[in-house]
C-alpha cells in the first residue's frame, strides 16, 4: 500500500546565535532559540499518527512507527511513505501500541527488523513485547513475525511500557520496561522486586534467548533477563558512539526526570531514591539518591520545583553535520515541549540547551542519519510530521 504524506522541504530556520546555558534555567526557556542560526528545520513527510520511533534503512531511508500499529517506510528526499504489510496486532490503549523500532546492526544481513509493543491476554491484561520479522524493504513487507519475550507479569494497566530497545557492540539487545503506574512507593514497588520485569532494563540476545553473563541468572528468585532495576518508566535509549556505555532517560512523576547510565545489576532507584515529588501531594518520593549507598544516582537530573524534562527518545550526535555538537546528547521533549541539547563530558551532563521551543512540539523521539548525521524528530501528535535538522 502506497501513500504519499508531504514532500520533503526546507523551511522554517530561525534566527540566533549558538549558545549553552549559562546557570538558572536552561537556555530557551523564554521562549526563544538561541542556537536556531545552526540549523534548519525540513519537513521530511507528514501525515502521521502519533509516531513514536524512527530507525535508518542502510540507504538512509526511515523505518517508522506509529503507535496505532502502523509500521512506514519513508523516503527522505521525496516523502512518500509505503505502509509495511505483515506487522502485527497490537493494544493501542492509554499509552500502547506499536512502539520502538530497530534493525538488526549487520541488517540486511540479516533482515531482522525488530519491534516493541503493548499486546494483550485473554483477560485484557496488557505488556511489553520484543519480537522481531524478516524485513523486505523493496515490497514493503516484514515476514515471519515472532514474539521474542513478553514482559512478566501482564497487568491491568495502559501506561508506563517503557519500550525503547538498543543494541550494544556485541549485538545485544536492550529493553526498557517501565512500572506500568504501580502507586505503591515504598520498597515493596514492582521496580525493586527483581522477581518481577516491570520497573526494569532488560538485556537479551539477538534471539531472545538470556545471556550467560546476565547479573541476576545465578539468582533463583530473580528473573534471568534484568539487566539493571528501580526504573519508573524509560522511554530513551542509546549508545554512547565512543565507550559503548548505555544511556538512558526516564520519566520522573512531578519532576524527578532523569539520565543515567547503565551497569549491569545496578539499581537506580525508584521510588525508594528519587529526585521528585508525588502528583497529588507535592510531596518527596523516597529519599535523595544521595541519602543511600545501595543506589546508583542519575548523571543529570531535573529535581522537584525545577520544572522538569520528561524525556522521550534521545541519540548522541557525532559532529557529522553539527561539528559544535559533536558528542552531546540529543532528548526529545514531551511536556516541555522542545529539544533537550545536553553537553557530556565523560559520563557526565556539563550544560544543557533547549531548541525548538517556539514550535509546540511534543517531541517524541529524536535520531541521528548515520551517514549524513542529520537529526530527525517524531512529533506525538496526530497527523504529525517527521522533521530534520541540517546545519545552515
Amino acid at each position: 500500500m502506497d501513500r504519499r504524506r508531504f514532500l520533503s522541504i526546507a523551511g522554517l530556520v530561525g534566527t540566533g546565535t549558538l549558545a549553552g546555558c549559562a546557570g538558572g534555567a536552561p537556555a530557551g526557556d523564554d521562549g526563544g532559540d538561541p542556537s536556531a542560526d545552526a540549523y534548519a528545520v525540513e519537513t521530511v513527510a507528514s501525515g502521521f499518527e502519533h509516531p513514536w520511533a524512527i530507525d535508518f534503512l542502510p540507504d538512509g531511508d526511515l523505518l517508522v512507527t506509529e503507535r496505532a500499529g502502523t509500521l512506514d517506510l519513508v523516503d527522505r528526499e521525496s516523502g512518500d511513505v509505503r505502509t509495511v504489510e505483515g506487522t502485527l496486532s497490537v493494544d493501542a490503549r492509554g499509552q500502547g501500541g506499536l512502539l520502538d523500532v530497530a534493525l538488526h546492526p549487520g541488517f540486511p544481513e540479516p533482515r531482522w527488523a525488530y519491534l516493541t509493543y503493548s499486546a494483550s491476554n485473554a483477560d485484557g491484561d496488557t505488556t511489553t513485547h520484543l519480537g522481531r520479522g524478516r524485513l523486505d524493504p523493496e515490497a514493503a513487507r516484514l515476514d515471519g513475525f515472532e514474539v521474542l519475550h513478553a514482559a512478566e507479569p501482564f497487568v491491568d494497566s495502559t501506561g508506563h511500557y517503557g519500550s525503547r530497545v538498543a543494541f550494544d557492540a556485541d549485538e545485544r539487545l536492550y529493553v526498557t520496561v517501565g512500572d506500568r503506574q504501580f502507586k505503591d512507593f515504598g520498597p515493596d514497588h514492582v521496580a525493586q522486586d527483581l522477581g518481577v520485569e516491570l520497573g526494569k532494563t532488560l538485556r537479551l540476545t539477538a534471539d531472545g534467548s538470556v545471556p550467560d553473563d546476565n547479573p541476576f541468572v545465578d539468582e533463583p528468585d530473580a528473573r534471568d533477563a534484568i539487566f539493571s532495576y528501580g526504573h519508573r518508566n524509560a522511554q530513551g535509549l542509546t549508545v554512547h558512539p565512543e565507550t559503548g556505555a548505555i544511556w538512558e532517560s526516564e520519566y520522573g512523576e512531578r519532576d524527578g526526570d532523569e539520565i543515567n547510565v547503565l551497569r549491569a545489576g545496578a539499581n537506580y532507584g525508584w521510588p525508594v531514591a528519587d529526585e521528585g515529588c508525588t502528583y497529588d501531594s507535592g510531596d518527596p518520593i523516597g529519599v535523595s539518591h544521595d541519602d543511600r549507598e545501595d543506589v546508583t544516582a542519575p548523571v543529570h537530573s531535573w529535581p522537584c520545583g525545577s520544572g522538569g524534562f520528561p524525556p522521550g527518545g534521545m541519540t548522541f550526535c557525532t559532529g557529522t553535520a553539527f561539528p559544535d555538537w559533536e558528542g552531546d546528547l540529543f532528548v526529545g521533549g514531551l511536556a516541555a515541549r522542545a529539544l533537550g541539547r545536553l553537553a557530556v563530558e565523560g559520563s557526565e551532563v556539563t550544560d544543557e540547551e533547549r531548541l525548538l521551543t517556539d514550535r509546540g512540539w511534543r517531541i517524541r523521539t529524536v535520531a541521528e542519519a548515520p551517514d549524513t548525521g542529520h537529526l530527525y524528530l517524531a512529533v506525538d501528535a496526530g497527523d504529525a510530521p517527521i522533521v530534520r535538522l541540517t546545519p545552515t
